[in-house]
C-alpha cells in the first residue's frame, strides 16, 4: 500500500494557523543522563521560530546549553484518529538572557494567553519574574506536519 504521507501533510498556511491556534507545545531536550526530557511550554510563533520562556536554571535549559538542539511537537484532535493533527519540528535553540527582552517576550506571552494586555499588578509579577527567566527560541530545521482530517474519515 503507498504511503498517505504527503495526503495529510500540511500547506505553509495551514501550519502558520494551527501553530497560531494551539497553546502548548511539548519540548524534547537531551537530558544529562542522555535521555529525552520532555516539557511543555507556551510559546509565541515569530515566523516558523517558536519562542518560550523558562527559568534560567531550569533542567532543560541547562541541556540546551549543552547541546542546543531539540525537537518540538504541537498536537490537537487527540480523541479520535481521523481527528489527529500536529507538527514536529526539529529546532536549533539560542537563549536569550537580556532582562529587557526577557521581560518583554513575557508580558506579550501573558497578552496571548489571558486575551488582554496584564493589569498592572500581573505586569509588575511578569516583569519580577523576568528576571530569574529566559527566552528559547527554537528555530526549525526540519518540520514534520499531519492532517488526518484530510484522509475524509478514512486511514485508521
Amino acid at each position: 500500500m503507498p504511503s498517505r504521507r504527503s495526503e495529510i501533510t500540511m500547506t505553509d498556511p495551514e501550519l502558520m494557523r494551527f501553530l497560531d491556534e494551539e497553546r502548548v507545545l511539548t519540548c524534547a531536550s537531551m537530558g544529562p543522563s542522555r535521555r529525552p526530557h520532555l516539557m511543555p511550554l507556551w510559546y509565541l510563533r515569530d515566523g516558523l521560530a517558536l519562542l518560550a520562556w523558562t527559568y534560567g536554571k531550569s533542567q532543560k535549559v541547562r541541556n540546551l546549553e549543552r547541546d542546543p538542539r531539540a525537537t518540538l511537537q504541537i498536537e490537537a484532535g487527540r480523541d479520535q484518529y481521523n481527528e489527529l493533527r500536529g507538527a514536529m519540528l526539529e529546532c536549533d535553540v539560542t537563549i536569550e538572557r537580556d532582562p529587557e527582552n526577557v521581560a518583554d517576550f513575557g508580558l506579550r506571552l501573558m497578552a496571548r494567553y489571558t486575551g488582554a494586555d496584564p493589569p498592572p499588578e500581573a505586569r509588575a509579577g511578569v516583569l519580577k519574574q523576568a528576571a530569574k527567566r529566559v527566552m528559547l527560541r527554537f528555530t526549525p530545521t526540519r518540520v514534520v506536519t499531519w492532517d488526518h482530517r484530510k484522509l475524509g474519515g478514512s486511514g485508521h
